[in-house]
């Protein structure tokens, strides 16, 4: 095996002994296993318990209330994974020093922060999931109609999420300070993606300038999935182009200590 194998393979068993490691630590923390997995899930149940928006609304094209929120739930978990649980980790780590400590041992620091956004990923897609088996089982919500569609709204949304908290992680210099602005983004996230007002009932003009914001464009782009049409490109690229933004600013300006 040539030098470069055996360092590629060294890399990626050490990647992986740090996931497997941040893995024990992210389930040890049931605060947030709960606002992240089962938070979303339980307000949809909450939402769905009120008989008015169980009824079909015509001004809603047919539809119900409920049928809107899944999308709105859906989120929900993507936006707490990037804004709350994944920044004070990791800067935490940073303002301990123990990313510094890292750079002088066999293990990279930037397998810390590949751990904290796979696990952190995978949660999301998870209390995705668990939002949309709600819906479908308590309260008979379709299934999206354009699965694929679907699918790639949802992981644009994921990387949007954690390209987000990717900024926070830089910009934040302490573990309290991204907390503090991961919860001041948080809010004003929810709002765009219908939490308060459904996007659909919303008036024309602030529609409007909620589909510029990531997750406004993307319960959009959901809910065009949901009901049978391909999301629209406005959308997707809304989502891809505010990924990419983030990521650049992140990548700029994060630091190992």
């Amino acid at each position: 095996m040539s030098t470069v194998s055996t360092a590629a393979a060294s890399r990626r068993a050490t990647t992986a002994a740090v996931l497997r490691a941040e893995a024990r630590l992210f389930l040890r923390e049931p605060g947030t296993l709960f606002w992240l997995l089962l938070f979303p899930a339980l307000l949809l149940a909450i939402v769905g318990a009120i008989p008015s928006y169980r009824e079909v609304d015509d001004e809603l094209g047919g539809l119900r209330v409920i049928d809107l929120y899944v999308p709105v739930t859906v989120l929900l978990g993507l936006l707490v994974a990037g804004c709350q649980a994944m920044p004070p980790i990791v800067t935490g780590y940073r303002e301990r020093g123990i990313l510094r400590r890292m750079s002088t041992t066999p293990v990279p620091p930037s397998a810390v922060l590949v751990a904290q956004m796979v696990l952190n990923g995978v949660a999301a897609l998870v209390s995705a999931l668990l939002a949309l088996a709600v819906g479908r089982l308590v309260y008979d919500v379709a299934l999206p109609d354009q699965p694929l569609g679907y699918g790639l709204a949802l992981l644009l949304a994921v990387a949007a999420a954690l390209a987000l908290g990717g900024v926070i992680t830089a910009l934040a210099p302490t573990a309290r300070l991204a907390t503090a602005v991961g919860t001041a983004l948080l809010f004003p996230m929810m709002f765009c993606v219908g939490v308060w007002i459904p996007i659909q009932t919303m008036p024309d003009v602030l529609a409007r300038i909620v589909e510029t914001t990531p997750f406004g464009a993307a319960a959009q782009a959901l809910g065009e999935a949901a009901a049978g049409d391909w999301p629209g490109w406005y959308h997707l690229g809304v989502l891809a182009a505010w990924t990419a933004a983030a990521t650049a600013t992140a990548t700029r300006w994060f630091r190992w200590e």
